[in-house]
């Protein structure tokens, strides 16, 4: 079994923000930020403690990727989708959001583990991906229209 400080320092070295989340209710209250999250988000940990993890998404709620997060943590299973958040600086940024529910010894859900990368550059790169194959799409369908 790995002891409690190297699995702090192993945590606290990771690249990825990591999060954990206490369920209170209908609310995820955060109860731990690594300092890759502080750097990910720009918010010192002390600002977002005891705060629910909804503040990431800002106004922008009407995400399709949410409605996905919202049942994986009612029904208490793990879930990973891309979802937009944005910094303490208000930018934007492509999150890939991994959660996964711990259950104490009685069975019972208590924590959620949130680990977050900003996918922000493969977002992008697939979205001009995209837009150049409709670009050409468009083009071959011109050529065959005149030919």
């Amino acid at each position: 079994m790995i002891n409690a400080k190297l699995l702090q320092r192993v945590i606290e070295a990771s690249n990825d923000g990591i999060v954990v989340a206490e369920q209170e209710g209908e609310d995820n209250i955060l109860i731990y930020a690594n300092a890759a999250f502080e750097r990910l988000t720009g918010y010192a940990v002390d600002d977002i403690l005891y705060r629910d993890c909804r503040f990431l998404q800002g106004d922008d709620r009407e995400q399709p990727a949410l409605a996905a997060i919202r049942q994986a943590l009612k029904d208490g299973r793990p879930c990973r989708e891309i979802i937009r958040n944005y910094r303490r600086d208000g930018s934007l940024f492509w999150n890939e959001l991994s959660l996964t529910p711990v259950f104490n010894e009685a069975e019972q859900l208590t924590y959620f583990i949130g680990i977050q990368r900003d996918v922000t550059a493969e977002v992008e790169a697939l979205r001009r991906v995209e837009a150049l194959e409709a670009e050409v799409r468009r083009l071959r369908e011109a050529l065959e229209a005149k030919g």
